[in-house]
């Protein structure tokens, strides 16, 4: 009975090793370059307020902001306004309080079917081209390629990624600042502050069917297995990056839908990035594009796929990249 018992285990042993090998030599073949910057001609350009094209600045350009916040949008022309009336409602007051701070709202409509551009536009003309800024990608790029776009367009000292929902209360902007602060002396002038809600979890499994709480476990469990230490909440939207950091971790990123997050944290770590993880206040907004056991999914895989990417040299990171 033994010595069966063995043989079973050897087997088993065996086939997982060569599953393994399987899903590595695919993850290999599959895996696509570092995806360029291409922009369609229109992409290249945005509308100021009097509706004359302009051409989009770079990132390898020297600021002349001390804050970008860049907004994902598809699909967004009955969420955006909330959250934009928000965050421009706290930057204007900031402004007035501190005449010095300056700032831009960059509004990427990724590929939009509704009317997600023409809304954001009136707050282009309401606060002028100098402050809103809306750029119209031609075609859905997701979620990271999405921001990658507004981050390489932007003009500020910091970054700041901020979901179009407005599900994080802007104002907690402040704690990130104090986080990112508080990691220096920044090495290359590099740190990121993550926004998390992680200490709202006991709360929100709660609110879950088990089947949910079982998907959000497994979920964290793999992305710390696989790819980011230490970090319990990466896919919170709120995430606030210096110039070199967010151009350093963004022309290295392959991921452009969901879980981009979690590769973006993950090189950030390679390069030795240093981040803090701070809690923020979060509310969950109806209308969410994710799917939860079908989301939940893709992100697994592509996870996986991270790790076996980066394990295997079909990606790979280098100290000096160029932006594209």
């Amino acid at each position: 009975m033994v010595p069966l018992l063995l043989q079973l285990a050897v087997l088993g042993a065996a086939l997982a090793a060569v599953a393994l090998i399987l899903i590595s030599f695919v993850a290999f073949i599959t895996a696509t370059e570092m995806p360029h910057l291409h922009r369609h001609e229109d992409e290249k350009f945005f509308l100021n307020a009097r509706v004359q094209r302009e051409a989009l600045p770079s990132i390898r350009d020297s600021p002349t902001k001390q804050l970008s916040v860049v907004v994902p949008s598809y699909n967004e022309e009955k969420r955006l306004p909330v959250m934009m009336d928000e965050a421009l409602g706290y930057l204007e007051e900031r402004q007035k309080q501190d005449p010095t701070f300056t700032y831009e709202v960059i509004v990427v409509d990724d590929g939009s079917k509704d009317e997600t551009s023409k809304v954001a536009f009136k707050y282009c003309q309401k606060y002028g081209s100098d402050k809103v800024r809306v750029i119209t990608l031609v075609k859905n790029r997701g979620k990271g390629g999405a921001i990658r776009m507004g981050v390489f367009s932007s003009r500020g000292k910091k970054i700041l990624m901020a979901d179009a929902d407005g599900a994080t209360k802007f104002p907690d902007i402040e704690k990130l600042e104090k986080g990112l602060n508080d990691l220096q002396p920044w090495p290359d002038q590099m740190a990121i502050a993550c926004g998390s809600r992680a200490h709202l979890e006991k709360e929100s499994i709660a609110q879950r069917s088990y089947f949910r709480t079982l998907l959000m476990y497994g979920f964290h469990f793999l992305v710390w297995f696989l790819c980011v230490k230490g970090i319990r909440d990466t896919q919170c939207g709120f995430k606030l990056l210096t110039r070199e950091a967010a151009s350093r971790t963004f022309s290295s990123l392959h991921i452009e839908r969901w879980a981009f997050d979690v590769e973006l944290l993950y090189i950030a770590q390679f390069f030795k990035i240093p981040i803090a993880e701070i809690a923020v206040n979060w509310t969950e907004i109806e209308g969410s594009k994710l799917v939860p056991f079908w989301s939940w999914l893709q992100m697994g895989k592509d996870l996986l796929l991270i790790r076996l990417r980066y394990l295997t040299g079909a990606w790979r990171l280098e100290q000096t990249r160029k932006v594209n």
